[in-house]
């Protein structure tokens, strides 16, 4: 795509998702100089319907070629530089489904716009200096929040909460730069600096830079959520727990052993926290092929879950054969350590907790007693899953905004070099070497707004964007 993406064009795009049969109303949008001109010889407007900014016209869709009419629909019109880009927009408003939409969007392509590409909207709002990077990545994570505490985080940083005291950090650094460099330039006309002021100012910027950083795994934790995966041996009621737990049949189940022959998927949201569950087969040794095809599968996604929930019955306790599926886990990949195991105790409704507690083995970052069939213990689950996720973490729940890996690297950056800048004062170095760090630092946290980025970076950040957006 590249940042310097042609202003002079009119990109036109489907903002809404298509769905067969579902979708009641469609978008399409158009940006760009050409934009009004196209929807005028694309759209008829009944009576004498003013085509001014920031009005809905009611009309007809047509091809000026054929002159056949593709649909009844709503224009709205909005000039620059009231709009999302800064440039004229227009929006179709038609029927939703596939085939209207498609004719609609085809309309603006043979009328001269061009196909945006993937977050290509937005990154004209950015360059066009409406939005900063930091608010146009929260608009992406906005668009894709698995959950209300993550959408609250994203709304937060679209509207500047993570700009704002980003742009005061560099600000303070690029104050103290000229101070520092009004001094070499200028040493006999000025007094000294004060060293001890300048070493508290950084020393208060550094600690702010930590705090955060102490949002990344926060944030990294809302947006991507944690894959679980339940392992156990047959019929140990793994798919209870999971239909219990999403509150739905996802997962059969019987008294026959081996009736999971893949991973059934579920997603939910607990604590604020998005969690995908993965209910695996049954890991035995079997001569089905299909099933054996299902065990390895459930080995793999053990090895490749966040957090592992090791599903036994009660009335058998811990078994030779538990045991067995738990060393195979954990042998599968001596490279990479198995990730923190809950054990479920299921099946606790058949026997009293206290005749198998002192029998269960200690290693476990949590036991949970459960009876899924009765959806019992799912709380006491859920509280398990969150204790372990925020180990070492501030609750989700209570996060306002949060930094990204992106913005995290840069900070990192930004906290490194203020630290070289203090060593450097600390060895009495001239001041000429103070200037150089300290650069570093105003360019590190320009680059986590955008004030300094480059075109790779800009197209990394927009390529994850959906077309449209």
């Amino acid at each position: 795509m590249g940042a310097s993406a042609t202003k002079q064009d009119t990109i036109a795009a489907i903002a809404t998702a298509i769905v067969p049969q579902q979708g009641s109303v469609g978008i399409v949008r158009m940006s760009g100089p050409e934009a009004w001109a196209i929807a005028r010889r694309i759209f008829r407007a009944p009576g004498s319907q003013p085509w001014d900014s920031h009005r809905i016209l009611y009309g007809y869709l047509h091809n000026p070629q054929t002159g056949e009419t593709v649909d009844e629909a709503l224009l709205l019109l909005m000039a620059a530089p009231r709009t999302y880009t800064r440039e004229d927009v227009v929006e179709l408003h038609c029927h939703g489904g596939m085939m209207v939409v498609q004719q609609t969007l085809q309309l603006c392509l043979q009328q001269g716009a061009r196909l945006g590409q993937p977050g290509e909207f937005t990154l004209r709002a950015f360059l066009n200096g409406r939005i900063d990077l930091t608010q146009a990545e929260s608009v992406a994570d906005l668009v894709g929040a698995q959950s209300p505490q993550a959408a609250q985080a994203a709304l937060a940083g679209v509207q500047g909460k993570l700009a704002r005291p980003i742009r005061d950090l560099r600000s303070n650094c690029m104050d103290w730069l000229a101070e520092i460099e009004a001094r070499i330039d200028f040493e006999d006309d000025l007094p000294p600096l004060d060293l001890p002021a300048v070493t508290a100012a950084l020393q208060t910027i550094a600690s702010q830079i930590d705090r955060w950083l102490a949002t990344a795994d926060r944030g990294e934790l809302l947006r991507s959520g944690l894959k679980v995966a339940i392992v156990g041996r047959p019929n140990a009621g793994k798919s209870s727990l999971l239909n219990a737990w999403s509150r739905s049949d996802r997962a059969i189940v019987t008294e026959l052993p081996g009736t999971t022959r893949d991973v059934v998927e579920s997603r939910l949201v607990v604590g604020g926290i998005p969690i995908q569950v993965l209910d695996t087969a049954g890991i035995r040794e079997t001569d089905d092929l299909v099933e054996k095809i299902g065990v390895e599968r459930s080995r793999a996604a053990a090895r490749s879950a966040d957090l592992l929930l090791l599903v036994i019955e009660a009335p058998r306790g811990w078994t030779g054969g538990d045991r067995a599926i738990y060393e195979q886990i954990r042998a599968a990949d001596p490279d990479h350590p198995l990730p923190p195991t809950v054990l479920v105790v299921n099946k606790i409704d058949l026997v009293a907790p206290e005749t198998i507690s002192s029998l269960l083995p200690q290693d476990f970052a949590q036991v949970v007693y459960m009876a899924a069939a009765e959806g019992r213990g799912i709380d006491d689950l859920e509280q398990a899953i969150l204790q372990i996720a925020r180990s070492g973490r501030v609750q989700a729940a209570d996060l306002d905004v949060a930094i990204n890996q992106r913005q995290a690297a840069a900070l990192l950056r930004a906290q490194q070099a203020i630290g070289r800048v203090c060593e450097t004062m600390a060895q009495q170095l001239p001041l000429d070497f103070w200037t150089i760090d300290l650069r570093d630092a105003i360019q590190a946290l320009g680059e986590i707004t955008g004030e300094e980025v480059t075109e790779s970076v800009l197209d990394r950040i927009f390529s994850r964007f959906c077309i449209g957006k």
